[in-house]
């Protein structure tokens, strides 16, 4: 059997398709798998923000075209780039175990964030961090920072920036683990939803890959991620509104960890509860409906 899996050209999209190429080679190595690198609109307009041209949904159209052209079996994607509502055609098979969710803060010059002097430049093109970041340190200069993470690492070397915040998961799978300088961990920063994840997306009547797929999936980050999709859903989430949550599971149950923000109010609500792993998608609509009644319809509404 042949799969052909789309990806993204960067080299963390590529290293996640590799990975996920592995397994399923172990599930079963008769497999002949093949990679379909593609550049998407996301990654080939960099001058403008995600928000400014139509948010991370621009990450998965020219894969789920190769999809429904019959050129592409498989899609993989990092979770966190997976609008919360997929076209009809598609399912996502699988989620895969989930590796550090959080952000990293780098920097040659200033290890530690709250360090930094007055006036820094900080680079992110997240309206998420960004929001947070200003909520630490108002006197930051928030700079705009697009391109895959060898295209920031290399800004950031070149004096661009005084630091730069990119995700911990990202760093280490593309082997730049001591390029983290800290972890930057709630209170400071809640991370965006199902950041740390892995998806695997198939056209929805492909059955003959769906239970081959789903051998894959990992069931507690799947309840996690759920539940965060579920809350960023009911608020109607996407990079154009700074949503950030984080979900655990401690024992039986999950907690979930839900944040809305304002660049420009300066203002953060947040919200957390907890819930059962069997339904985590009751959860995440619990946490979205706590944030709403503090005023969240108001400021997502404003943007």
């Amino acid at each position: 059997m042949k799969i052909r899996i789309a990806t993204r050209q960067s080299p963390l999209a590529l290293w996640q398709t590799e990975s996920v190429a592995a397994q399923l080679r172990a599930l079963d190595p008769t497999l002949e798998i093949e990679l379909l690198p593609m550049s998407t609109r996301g990654d080939l307009v960099l001058d403008r923000s995600l928000s400014a041209i139509g948010g991370k949904g621009l990450f998965l159209k020219e894969l789920e075209e190769a999809m429904l052209e019959g050129r592409a079996d498989l899609a993989v994607h990092s979770m966190k780039d997976v609008p919360m509502v997929l076209p009809d055609e598609f399912v996502l098979a699988a989620i895969l175990k989930r590796a550090d969710p959080f952000d990293a803060w780098v920097s040659t010059r200033w290890p530690v964030f709250a360090e930094l002097p007055v006036g820094a430049v900080v680079g992110t093109s997240s309206m998420r961090r960004q929001v947070q970041l200003q909520a630490q340190r108002p006197d930051l200069r928030l700079k705009d920072l697009r391109g895959n993470v060898n295209t920031r690492l290399r800004k950031l070397d070149e004096g661009e920036y005084d630091g730069i915040v990119l995700a911990v998961a990202g760093l280490e799978r593309l082997g730049f683990g001591a390029r983290v300088a800290q972890r930057l961990t709630p209170p400071v920063m809640l991370p965006a939803v199902a950041q740390g994840a892995i998806g695997i997306e198939a056209c929805k009547d492909r059955t003959d890959l769906l239970d081959l797929v789903a051998a894959l999936a990992d069931a507690d980050t799947t309840a996690c991620v759920l539940a965060e999709r579920a809350m960023n859903r009911m608020l109607e989430g996407n990079c154009q509104v700074p949503i950030a949550g984080h979900c655990t599971l401690d024992e039986d149950s999950l907690r979930l960890a839900g944040l809305v923000g304002s660049l420009h109010e300066g203002r953060i609500l947040r919200a957390a509860a907890s819930g059962a792993v069997g339904d985590p998608e009751a959860l995440g609509r619990r946490v979205a409906e706590k944030l709403l009644a503090q005023g969240a319809g108001a400021m997502l509404a404003a943007v």
